[in-house]
Formats: C-alpha cells, sequence, structure tokens
C-alpha cells in the first residue's frame, strides 16, 4: 500500500461524520463486531482463562483459611501451686469458652515451684503461673509464652485480684468500677461499619487496580500492535476508525465486569458455605454500587489507555506515556486503603477515584441517595467526555507511523 493511498484513507477516515454507524455482516454495528471480536479473542486466551481461575481459587482459598482460622481452637495447659492460680486459670477458661468457645484453659496443679518449671521444661505445660512472697505474678513459658496465653491469663488475673482486692475492702468490683464505664459512639456510622468498610475497601480497591492494569494493558497493546503492524489500515477500510475504538473499549468493559462479578460471586459462595458471611448483608448493597461505579470509571481509563496506544509506535512507549493513567489508578487505590473523613468524601465525587470511595461511604456512614446519583453523574460525563476527546486523538494519532507521539503533537495533527 502507497504513502498516497495510505494519505488519502487517512483523510477519508479522519473526516467521517460523527453520525456515521455502519454495518458489518448480518447487519450488526461495526462497533459490536469489534466488541465481540475482543470478548472471543479474550475468553479463548489461555493465559486469560489461567490466570482468572487462578485468582478465583486463592480467593475461595483466602475465605476458607479465615474460617478456619476463626473457628480453629487453642488448649493451653498451665502449671499452677496455689488454689489462687488455679482460681485465676479456671476463670480464664471460662472467659475463653464465653469468647469463642473454641479456647480452653487447664491447670496442672504442682507441689512446688520447681516442680511447676519442671512441667513447663518436660513440655507438660505451655506455662507455669507462679505467685512470689511479694504477692507479684509471673508466667514462665519454655521458649516463649503465646500471645493468647499471655492475653486470657492477664485478663483473667486483673478480675479474680480486683474480687480479691474487693472483698478485702469490703466492697465489691462493682463499686469498684462505678463510673468508669466508657461507651464508643460516632457521628457518622458506627464502628462496627467502619470495620466492614476497611475490609471492603481492600477488596474494592485491590480489585479495581488489577482490572485496571490488566484490561487497560490489553487495549493499550492491542492498538500498539495493530499500528505496529499496519493491521489497523487495513481494519480501517472496513470500519470507522471510532468504531474500532468504541468496539475496544466496550469488549474488554465488557471482559472486566464480567471478572469482577465471577470473583464477587466466588467469595460470597465461599463465605456462606463456610458460615462467615454474617456481614454479607451489608457488603451486598455497596457492592451493587461498586459495579455500577466500576464501570463508568473503567470507560474512563479505557479511553485513555486506547489513546496512550494510538500515540506509541511500539509496546515499549507505553511504559513512558502511561503516567497519567497510573496516577488516576494509584489514586483509587489509596482512596479505598487510606482515605477518611473530608478527603474521601471529595474523593466519592472525583471520577475514575469515586469508583473505589463511594462505595466505601455507603459502607461506613449515612448517606443520602441523592450523593451517589450525582456522582455517577459526575462519572458519566466525565466517561462521555473522555471518550470523545478520546476519539478525537485516536483518529489523528492512529494511522501514524515513525515514531512515538506526544499529546501535543497529535492534538496539532489535521483532523
Amino acid at each position: 500500500m502507497s504513502t498516497e493511498t495510505r494519505h488519502q484513507q487517512k483523510q477519508q477516515l479522519q473526516q467521517e461524520p460523527p453520525s456515521s454507524s455502519p454495518s458489518g455482516r448480518n447487519g450488526q454495528p461495526a462497533w459490536l463486531i469489534v466488541t465481540l471480536r475482543e470478548v472471543m479473542v479474550k475468553a479463548k486466551d489461555r493465559g486469560f482463562a489461567i490466570s482468572t481461575i487462578v485468582t478465583l481459587v486463592l480467593i475461595v482459598a483466602g475465605v476458607v483459611f479465615n474460617a478456619y482460622m476463626s473457628s480453629r481452637g487453642e488448649d493451653f495447659t498451665v502449671a499452677i501451686t496455689s488454689e489462687a492460680g488455679q482460681s485465676v486459670v479456671a476463670l480464664a477458661d471460662e472467659e475463653g469458652r464465653a469468647d469463642d468457645g473454641n479456647t480452653t484453659f487447664s491447670a496442672i496443679v504442682a507441689e512446688s515451684e520447681e516442680a511447676a518449671l519442671e512441667e513447663v521444661r518436660a513440655e507438660e505445660a505451655d506455662a507455669a503461673l507462679i505467685r512470689g512472697d511479694d504477692g507479684s505474678w509471673t508466667l514462665t513459658g519454655k521458649n516463649e509464652v503465646s500471645r493468647g496465653l499471655n492475653t486470657g491469663i492477664g485478663a483473667s488475673l486483673e478480675a479474680y485480684m480486683l474480687e480479691t482486692n474487693a472483698a478485702a475492702a469490703g466492697t465489691s468490683p462493682e463499686e469498684l468500677l462505678a463510673g468508669s464505664e466508657l461507651e464508643e459512639s460516632l457521628l457518622e456510622g458506627s464502628a462496627e461499619n467502619q470495620a466492614v468498610a476497611d475490609v471492603a475497601g481492600f477488596a474494592f480497591s485491590f480489585l479495581f487496580y488489577m482490572a485496571s492494569i490488566i484490561f487497560g494493558m490489553a487495549i493499550a497493546n492491542s492498538v500498539v500492535e495493530e499500528k505496529q503492524n499496519r493491521v489497523v489500515e487495513i481494519l480501517a477500510t472496513a470500519i470507522p476508525v471510532r468504531q474500532l475504538l468504541y468496539g475496544k473499549v466496550l469488549g474488554n468493559t465488557v471482559l472486566a465486569m464480567v471478572q469482577l462479578a465471577l470473583y464477587g460471586g466466588a467469595a460470597l459462595l465461599a463465605l456462606n458455605l463456610t458460615g462467615t458471611a454474617d456481614l454479607v448483608g451489608s457488603i451486598i448493597p455497596a457492592s451493587g454500587w461498586f459495579l455500577v461505579f466500576f464501570l463508568f470509571g473503567f470507560l474512563i481509563l479505557a479511553s485513555i489507555w486506547a489513546v496512550l496506544g494510538s500515540l506509541a509506535s511500539r509496546p515499549e512507549d507505553l511504559s513512558s506515556n502511561s503516567t497519567p493513567v497510573m496516577v488516576l489508578i494509584f489514586a483509587a487505590l489509596g482512596a479505598g486503603l487510606f482515605a477518611s473523613g473530608q478527603l474521601l468524601v471529595v474523593a466519592s465525587y472525583m471520577p475514575v477515584v469515586s469508583s473505589v470511595a463511594m462505595p466505601i461511604r455507603m459502607l461506613n456512614s449515612e448517606v443520602a441517595l441523592w450523593e451517589p446519583i450525582l456522582s455517577l453523574g459526575i462519572a458519566l460525563a466525565a466517561a462521555f467526555a473522555l471518550l470523545y476527546l478520546g476519539e478525537k486523538i485516536y483518529r489523528r494519532a492512529i494511522m501514524q507511523s515513525g515514531g512515538a507521539l506526544s499529546l501535543r503533537k497529535a492534538m496539532k495533527l489535521e483532523q
């Protein structure tokens, strides 16, 4: 194909009317053909299938492991030398069974302090609880004292000594502690919702980050390869360039949404099967909003990735011109992991970043219905604006060869 012919094709494609929507085979719109092709090619890609399956397995394994660790009990044996020590261990056992039903404490009565320590050396006991002549207590282990053992014995010892000292003073522990109760409250949301938001925020941020990188780079590399191999010049003779862009963006958006739905479904199924779905009811509504916000946020990023691909002349150029989109992705990641208070409120209205920030706000505080709707409206307007601007740059740059283009140079090319 001569340079003159390619130049004529480029002028014809760049001058096509915005309303052109030619049909392909079977009367299907050109953008739909490209969309289906993107989906089918990616779905048949072995690497994509393997990575999706591996991620699903890791998600399910993570839920199962968390359920196992939550239900896993600990049995502690403590050597004691007195009735007081036996009472402390009994109180620790009572509290342990009341908390999770899986932690137990049992006592081995030793005749002397040395005999108690010998039980520990022989690994018959996890630790020895010994009271000194001055009234102080020591918990002695062989190589270490586990945190669970130390915490359980420490809390029960405080309760035991409080009751003992109160009885000696002719009062009760309740009277001694009267007025010391401290309740926690929040002006917005609740402490329980905050804990859920922290976990969900990490999950939302991680999924958004991975999808944006995987599918965004796929769009950019696809554009670069077609431009580098001049396949785009052949495609451009059959369909308008803008339809090619729309198809690539929509195809990868569909793939990203399907993958997210698979991951979320696998996690919810695993939570229900392991009996750890206590907080799922509060996460599901926010997850639905996350999918909607993710759709608009990813459309923006997909448009930017396509433009970056059209500006590059080879895949290596993407590493140098992808800084703007990476900043947006890391901003969304940071909003999900660290943003709080007024910063989180502001982030929930910023396109792309709102994909993570608004669902998290809806988890940890009361949010009026108009707020996510307004945020979605802003994101949708930004998506249309970026797609429109991206199409203009894409049409200018996609037929250019001979080196990478800057955004300024691309904008100066003839329309």
